[in-house]
């Protein structure tokens, strides 16, 4: 081998070193650099999240919910008819099932005869005192000619004109007739006491006619009520545990409807989330069951308690063994549009986001 294949062989390992040197430099001092600018990095990212991400509040703790109600009715019987099917759309007033109406029908005809009877009763009143009136002037009639055949016997019958007897039976007979003249005028005041004084009353006027037509009134209603409809629109649901031929009480539940108009979500974000929300603010809400769907609302109400204070059994927070727990409040969100073709069924699970505008500022860091 020459030796100027040596001295260059030489001079390549000794400038590899050189580069491998320089490389190992450049890393240690690049690496306390990439770390410190990595951090920086994160919190400035961070950072910038934190100032313009407080604008609104997220939570997927929020449902479809929609105005419900258990259908029943006050009056009790046998089931009749039922004139729908389970999961049914129904509109507002349209009738759903019967209760038998034989009973309340009686009972509505009877009312019907008591008014009229009570009409009768009154007209048989005004007549009664009428007649008693007449017999009043007939007995005072009487009552005259007996006082003037005793004053004229008065005055003969110290002269003999009139025995003893004649004066004294025409004393009696006028003490008789002035006694049935004080019943007759009792007899007219009591008629005329039970038309409340007045003679001339309206039938519609008395106690009897109105009591009668309460009773009328009542036994419509009842009857009325035989016939449950809907009361708003929507739909039925449980309707198979509804048979006809089933006694049902008053007041028990036949089965349930679900509006179709009044459709809202309620979401419980945290307390500390709250700070911020008001009623008003806009909502972008997405449904679990339709993935890439968006329906828009607002911020309807907010409950006034959370919901902890409505449970059969709230916390007592007096308790030596007390652990403090991020409490929950309902929140109303009412839906303003979204896909037409989608429904939104009550119990669906939802993510909810509100638009604050709220903006933060580095002096809230401090």
């Amino acid at each position: 081998m020459s030796q100027t294949n040596i001295v260059g062989r030489d001079q390549t390992a000794s400038g590899s070193g050189l580069a491998a040197v320089q490389r190992a430099n450049r890393g240690r001092l690049l690496r306390p650099i990439l770390m410190v600018g990595g951090i920086a990095a994160v919190l400035l990212v961070a950072l910038f999240m934190w100032l313009f991400g407080g604008g609104s509040v997220s939570t997927d703790d929020s449902y479809v919910d929609a105005a419900k109600v258990s259908l029943s009715t006050d009056v009790s019987g046998l089931v009749g008819e039922v004139y729908v099917k389970d999961n049914q759309h129904v509109v507002a007033g349209q009738p759903l099932f019967t209760i038998g109406q034989t009973q309340y029908q009686i009972a509505l005809e009877r009312a019907q005869a008591e008014l009229a009877q009570a009409v009768e009763t009154i007209d048989g009143t005004k007549h009664s005192y009428a007649q008693a009136l007449a017999q009043q002037e007939t007995a005072k009639v009487q009552v005259a000619k007996d006082q003037a055949d005793l004053a004229r016997y008065a005055a003969v019958v110290a002269s003999g004109g009139v025995t003893r007897a004649q004066f004294d039976d025409a004393r009696f007979t006028l003490q008789a007739d002035q006694a049935h003249l004080a019943q007759l005028d009792q007899a007219a005041g009591l008629q005329l006491t039970k038309l409340q004084g007045d003679p001339n009353i309206k039938a519609q006027d008395t106690p009897e006619y109105q009591q009668a037509d309460a009773d009328l009134r009542e036994a419509q209603r009842n009857l009325s009520d035989t016939v449950v409809k809907a009361p708003f629109s929507g739909t039925v649901s449980g309707v198979e545990q509804l048979q006809p031929g089933m006694f049902m009480m008053a007041g028990t539940a036949g089965f349930g409807l679900v509006s179709d108009q009044d459709v809202f979500v309620t979401a419980q974000p945290k307390e500390d989330q709250l700070t911020w929300v008001r009623p008003g603010q806009s909502v972008d809400v997405t449904v679990d069951s339709y993935p890439g769907q968006h329906w828009k609302g607002e911020v309807e109400s907010i409950s006034p308690a959370s919901g902890s204070e409505f449970a059969i059994l709230p916390a007592q927070n007096s308790s030596g063994n007390w652990v403090k727990v991020v409490q929950r409040i309902p929140v109303r969100i009412k839906i303003l549009s979204g896909p037409a073709d989608l429904p939104l069924l009550a119990g669906m699970s939802t993510e909810i986001s509100i638009n604050t505008n709220h903006q933060r500022h580095l002096s809230d860091l401090f």
